[in-house]
């Protein structure tokens, strides 16, 4: 069962933001007047390719058609949503620090709870300074959370000192069509961001106040509720994944079902 009033309030913002984008987005304005699209009908009789749904490579690819007519900016952030995520997935508050691998030339996630810090490593090439004040932190108690893949997490391990690598809490970082059972995780995709996380039931939440999914025929089509431009509406993530958006039994919010 849905929890009282979360399939209405998640609809209701889902619908808002398909029109706002065929009124607003270059992109979805073309693609939605010439082809059509369900759910909700904007051309009545075109129902459109995949309900309207468009591969996620395709709209990277036309990244500028993405920015409202109104302007904005057109960079892509793969940290968008962390913070929601890591409430759920490790109660991360206080004054953690968090740890974000990848490619340094991302920007920290803006959105991770008050007094949490965050830096960016490349594990492959860690900045001393960097890995002096993650030893330093781990020296004082202070708790470490680290979010990668299963690689990265790996390297990173290895590259801090022995006797204080057991204490950092790894939080690995998964894509649509790589999803397992936990216990603990990140959904993430490169271009909208993160997406939903493992939650103490052990089931795969969306992070439902922001992110919107839905079942089409080209597989399951995700929205980002809040972020303004660049913009992305019923996008089909890893080349298309099927899969359901159904209820969880314990907490009436959305998980995510491949």
């Amino acid at each position: 069962m849905w929890k009282v009033g979360v399939s209405a309030a998640w609809r209701a913002a889902y619908r808002r933001s398909v029109r706002s984008a065929f009124a607003t987005v270059p992109f979805y304005r073309e693609r939605w007047a010439l082809d059509g699209r369900t759910d909700p009908v904007l051309v009545p009789g075109r129902t459109g390719t995949d309900s309207g749904a468009a591969p996620l490579a395709e709209a990277v690819h036309k990244i500028i058609d993405l920015v409202p007519l109104a302007g904005g900016t057109r960079r892509i952030e793969p940290n968008r949503g962390l913070g929601p995520v890591l409430r759920k997935a490790r109660s991360v508050t206080g004054d953690a620090l968090v740890v974000v691998l990848g490619d340094d030339w991302t920007l920290p996630p803006t959105d991770l709870p008050r007094g949490v810090r965050c830096c960016l490593v490349d594990p492959e090439a860690p900045v001393p300074g960097v890995l002096a004040e993650l030893a330093s932190a781990l020296r004082g108690g202070r708790r470490v959370v680290a979010v990668g893949d299963d690689k990265q997490l790996a390297v990173f391990a290895d590259v801090l000192p022995e006797d204080r690598a057991y204490r950092v809490e790894s939080v690995p970082r998964r894509e649509l069509d790589t999803m397992d059972s936990g216990p603990y995780g990140v959904l993430h995709d490169p271009a909208l961001g993160y997406l939903g996380a493992i939650e103490e039931c052990g089931r795969w939440h969306l992070d439902w106040a922001r992110v919107y999914a839905r079942t089409t025929p080209g597989g399951l089509a995700f929205t980002l509720l809040r972020q303004d431009s660049p913009r992305f509406v019923d996008v089909l993530p890893a080349g298309g994944v099927r899969g359901e958006i159904v209820p969880c039994p314990r907490h009436g919010t959305p998980v995510v079902l491949t």
